[in-house]
């Protein structure tokens, strides 16, 4: 692909330009009816939230707008952290102009008007910044298209990407673009925001508690959070709502799964609660039931699977071996032969030691990982197959844990700020009472492993 330009068509562009004024690189005000994210992006890089450790004083943006003068770099965060905003500031701050282009939308075609006009406005005198959204969706040749142009100073490339940069961009682009790592926002920044959509807005129709549950239902995400209160302004709500009120309000939007069948779900509800119970004989008859009135057998060995994980689960792992095994006697026989399987398997279930520790645990970890978002794992857990990721301390004081004694480290695989959890309380009943001692040695090894 090439995207030079001969200098006889870079001269014509040049007359053809010459008259005009630049555009100016901050963005115009909003219209009253625009997206609340759109009313409430920030007008000047102080009103960024979230990322001062870029744009403050000592950042690195920071001290690039000081000296008045930009580098190419490439911005990586997660979505909704302000990376869009930050590109058309820097602009507008050390008067660069403005142009964007998006990966998504953008082609061969685009590019090369866009470095058209920035080797035109060039020789008037006014510099461009390139802002390309979704850098890291263009290919390896288009990627590399950018990099005469950033080479002679044409452009100053402002690339955004929520991918990692070490795998999703050349390393001849990575090595002329410097990487600024732009952080989710934290509660306190979310709050922020809701802080100014009220200003403008007005109240929010939350409880307190509720504003934090809906701050925390963003993960770090400031568009998806003004997305949301913006939802909660247009239903116009008389009373406050709670959580539980702001969940069902949620809820309601959510697409509702047809339960026409009200017979079909009561049958299956009554069998798995038989085979929960330890009631053997009720099992079969509801098994019965549903097969004898020409249930999907399929169904029912999913449902079978699904018993085994959550009401049975470490007290017999081999309950859940049992109904893979009788899924798969199923498929091989067919009906009526294989349905034996599947009578089976729902003799073992119910007879079966009972916990649902791990479904337990599922729920308490899942809602856990709600709450907390996007945490980062340790530095030291995590693995650095590029010398980007070394430099910024990826898998730096990882200790192997084959090479300490008795095969355990003792290491913290906890993200930082984060307390170690407890989800998983196994019972005194069927394997996992030697699950329990297994727990209890590995505890007492951590314990004196961090003194």
């Amino acid at each position: 692909m090439d995207f030079f330009f001969c200098a006889p068509m870079v001269a014509r562009m040049a007359d053809l330009f010459a008259d005009e004024t630049p555009p100016p690189a901050a963005p115009d005000a909003p219209r009253d009816d625009a997206p609340l994210a759109d009313r409430l992006r920030p007008r000047a890089l102080g009103e960024v939230i979230g990322q001062q450790h870029l744009t403050g004083p000592e950042g690195a943006i920071g001290r690039m707008v000081a000296a008045g003068r930009l580098s190419s770099m490439i911005l990586w965060g997660p979505p909704g952290t302000g990376k869009t905003s930050i590109a058309r500031l820097l602009a507008d701050a050390v008067g660069m102009r403005f142009a964007a282009v998006s990966a998504v939308f953008s082609g061969v075609a685009d590019l090369k008007k866009a470095f058209a006009e920035a080797e035109t406005m060039g020789k008037a005198g006014q510099r461009t910044l390139l802002f390309v959204d979704e850098i890291h969706r263009f290919n390896r040749a288009q990627q590399d298209g950018f990099l005469p142009f950033v080479e002679r100073g044409t452009v100053t490339l402002v690339g955004a990407t929520t991918e990692n940069p070490s795998f999703a961009l050349n390393a001849a682009l990575l090595s002329r673009a410097q990487v600024l790592i732009l952080h989710r926002l934290d509660a306190e920044a979310l709050g922020q925001l809701l802080d100014r959509a009220e200003a403008l807005a007005g109240p929010l129709p939350l409880t307190s508690e509720a504003r934090d549950a809906l701050v925390a239902s963003a993960d770090g995400d400031g568009r998806f959070l003004l997305n949301q209160a913006e939802t909660l302004y247009a239903a116009q709500i008389a009373e406050p709502l709670d959580p539980a009120g702001l969940g069902r309000f949620l809820q309601r939007r959510m697409a509702v799964y047809d339960k026409d069948r009200e017979g079909h779900y009561n049958l299956i509800s009554a069998l798995h609660k038989a085979v929960r119970g330890s009631d053997v004989q009720a099992a079969l008859y509801y098994l019965a039931r549903m097969l004898t009135a020409g249930e999907e057998p399929r169904f029912l060995a999913r449902r079978l699977v699904r018993m085994a994980v959550e009401d049975i689960g470490m007290a017999d792992p081999q309950a859940l071996v049992q109904c893979m095994a009788a899924r798969d006697a199923y498929e091989f026989l067919g009906s009526p032969e294989g349905e034996l399987a599947l009578v089976q398997a729902c003799i073992y279930l119910a007879t079966a030691p009972k916990s649902n520790a791990a479904y337990k645990a599922q729920k308490a970890s899942f809602a856990s990982a709600r709450e907390t978002g996007s945490l980062m794992p340790p530095q030291n857990i995590l693995n650095a197959p590029t010398k980007l990721m070394k430099d910024i301390g990826y898998g730096e004081g990882y200790s192997y844990d084959h090479d300490a004694e008795d095969g355990f480290s003792g290491d913290d695989y906890w993200p930082e700020g984060m307390e170690p959890q407890a989800y998983y309380e196994p019972v005194e009943r069927g394997f996992e009472r030697e699950v329990r001692k297994r727990l209890d040695y590995w505890d007492k090894l951590r314990q004196e492993r961090r003194g």
